[in-house]
């Protein structure tokens, strides 16, 4: 059987990796696909803590298909607004859409 802790350092690698893609990224695509690595781990610790028994009853499972719904939901508006962006501006570069500045 694999330890708990094999479990979160995969997760926190998983995230770490993700935060560093969210920082580092200039375009918008990639910073989403940075959120989303984020999500997932959490996702595997949410999993992993129910399987091993920390959180009892179905709680994990639960916020599990919570935070898949809001991936879900935030890859699709998140995409739509790069659609608009790049309608508007042509390029999905982080730095130059500043549309709703003053």
């Amino acid at each position: 059987m694999i330890p708990l802790s094999w479990y979160l350092i995969l997760a926190a690698a998983l995230f770490c990796v993700g935060l560093f893609g969210m920082l580092t990224r200039r375009n918008v695509v990639a910073i989403l696909f940075g959120i989303e690595l984020m999500l997932n781990a959490v996702n595997i610790n949410l999993v992993s803590f129910w399987r091993y028994g920390e959180i009892t009853s179905m709680s994990g499972q639960v916020f599990t298909i919570i935070v898949f719904a809001v991936a879900a939901a935030e890859v699709s508006v998140g995409l739509a607004l790069v659609i608009s962006a790049y309608r508007r501006r042509n390029t999905i570069v982080a730095d130059e859409l500043d549309m709703l500045k003053w």
